[in-house]
């Protein structure tokens, strides 16, 4: 008989494309760029998995942001996103995040960030049913 396995975080995927607006000086993609990336993937993933109605309530705020930056991504290239959730605890939530070059998966960039959620009309931390974080593991 084997043993039940742990539950693992759920993978959650954007794709974008290189826009000239994203370029800098230097003719890659800028790191403001690859924040917002890792702040849409995070706030799709979020809407992805749960229900209107029980997001009307809860709103989130970054507490931290790490990016380890590794190639550059230019014009034209197709970024792919890749996000997932790491530990939570009672009102810090982690979240992982990989941007990739689409045609061949290389890694440009990774994230971690750390997330706080608020009481959407206070703003006030508050916790986070546990139910809601398992729908972000299978």
């Amino acid at each position: 008989m084997s043993e039940p396995t742990e539950p693992q975080p759920v993978r959650y995927e954007r794709v974008s494309v290189v826009e000239p607006g994203d370029i800098d000086d230097l003719g890659h993609v800028n790191n403001v760029v690859y924040l917002r990336w890792v702040q849409d993937v995070a706030a799709a993933h979020w809407e992805a998995t749960i229900a209107p109605e029980e997001r009307v309530d809860v709103a989130w705020v970054v507490l931290r942001h790490e990016i380890d930056y590794q190639h550059p991504a230019v014009l034209g290239d197709q970024v792919v996103a890749c996000t997932w959730v790491g530990t939570a605890r009672a009102t810090t939530f982690e979240r992982h995040t990989e941007i990739l070059r689409a045609s061949d998966r290389r890694v440009l960039a990774r994230a971690r960030s750390l997330w706080c959620p608020v009481n959407a009309r206070t703003g006030r931390p508050r916790r986070l049913d546990p139910a809601l974080n398992e729908r972000f593991y299978s």
